[in-house]
């Protein structure tokens, strides 16, 4: 490497940025759409996202707010003080978490919120202990925050869910937060409160942070319900962060509005650095998050009944395959089967020895887009989305039964 290129001056692009991979959920989305606008019958189960439209009320609630000349103008950067208190209020609602609005801070999707809580909490080498499989972006935002994220591995055979002795044989006396989520994106894995409580037990024991991301809570199916740590382990409160938002509960990811609820310190941290990233959130659409989260949950529900038959029509049809274990997920939106068992098996003349190529197999001979489990940190497994339609859930795994019943060993 030349002396040039090395240096500060003749690098393009910042080491810290330069590291960070794109989104392989989008990327996969991205690509299914760009096949389907050129005429390709891809069906993908790539991106996470509601297929339903985002509910009239909240839409009108939004319109209203367009014509409202105080919401042409800036607002505070910690959200509208009546949506403050209106998330305060739904998050003692929905999770018997009483909170103060100034504990809640108002962010451009989940995505922000997860970021800045990271960046509020962690110094440079401060280790996050990260069950796995895990959301994509969660080790790039710890990293981007000058963290280490630090990989707990659970599989098909719990359920995908870490145990307490894994957790304490990854702390280290740098460890300061634990990443805990239920459900889970993207195993759909719910801990049952017993297990939640154990959890959170053991991290206050330590003296450790928590960030939870409670953004699925009310997509929960058969006998799971999901529990709020903070609720669950009352010690814990002033230690722990957590993430929400209107995007999978209310259809409205385009929206872009999440939030943080934490510690004052630490919220009036993160809002300090919002102040200078982005500002106050779109005025419209936190408008469109105020009616909905000061709304019922009857269009919630309609949507949670879809997913919970679509949940089960996947899962039977998947398991229907020779060489693919799915267990059932008990929450959120996805699927996620273990493929190991057909790695290295001939599919139409070729032989894909990782998910990551099987992913690829399944776009180019079944025009099926689904993300490979290197995305998530644990290969050998996919996630499927059944957040889409019940026709083409059937007509995509259909293919996927097609094309994988010509596995040969």
């Amino acid at each position: 490497m030349s002396a040039a290129s090395s240096s500060p001056v003749g690098r393009r692009v910042s080491a810290r940025i330069g590291a960070i991979s794109e989104s392989a959920t989008l990327a996969v989305d991205a690509k299914a759409k760009a096949l389907k606008a050129a005429g390709r019958p891809v069906i993908g189960f790539g991106a996470g996202e509601p297929d339903f439209p985002t509910p009239e009320y909240i839409v009108d609630a939004a319109v209203e707010a367009c014509r409202t000349p105080r919401f042409h103008r800036y607002t505070p950067p910690g959200g509208l003080p009546e949506l403050k208190e209106a998330l305060a209020a739904k998050t003692l609602r929905d999770s018997g978490y009483r909170v103060d609005p100034a504990q809640v801070l108002v962010t451009n999707g989940g995505k922000q919120a997860i970021y800045e809580a990271f960046a509020a909490l962690l110094d440079p080498g401060d280790e996050v202990i990260v069950p796995a499989p895990y959301w994509t972006t969660y080790p790039e935002s710890i990293r981007l925050a000058g963290g280490v994220p630090v990989d707990v591995v659970a599989d098909e055979t719990t359920g995908y869910r870490v145990s307490v002795e894994q957790l304490e044989a990854a702390r280290t006396e740098r460890t300061k937060v634990l990443l805990f989520v239920s459900p889970s994106n993207p195993t759909g894995a719910v801990y049952s409160r017993e297990q939640t409580e154990e959890i959170g037990r053991w991290a206050a024991e330590h003296g450790l942070w928590v960030l939870t991301d409670e953004i699925y809570e009310h997509l929960v199916y058969g006998g799971a319900s999901a529990t709020s740590l903070p609720v669950a382990v009352p010690e814990l409160a002033d230690r722990c962060v957590v993430v929400n938002g209107v995007a999978k509960t209310y259809a409205m990811t385009g929206w872009r509005v999440g939030w943080l609820v934490g510690p004052k310190d630490v919220i009036k941290a993160a809002t300090n650095l919002q102040s200078h990233a982005t500002s106050n959130v779109s005025n419209v659409a936190q408008a469109a998050a105020l009616a909905a989260v000061s709304g019922d949950l009857t269009a919630v529900e309609r949507m949670r009944e879809a997913f919970d038959r679509r949940r089960r029509t996947i899962v039977r049809m998947l398991n229907e395959i020779e060489g693919v274990d799915c267990p059932e997920p008990e929450g959120a939106f996805y699927a996620y089967p273990s493929v190991k068992a057909l790695l290295g098996r001939e599919i139409r003349g070729r032989r894909p020895e990782t998910s990551l190529d099987l992913a690829g197999v399944l776009l180019e001979e079944a025009e099926v887009a689904v993300v490979p489990g290197e995305a998530f940190g644990t290969p050998g497994y996919l996630r499927l989305s059944y957040a889409l339609g019940d026709d083409d859930l059937v007509e995509g795994v259909s293919r996927l039964q097609k094309l994988l019943g010509e596995a040969a060993g």
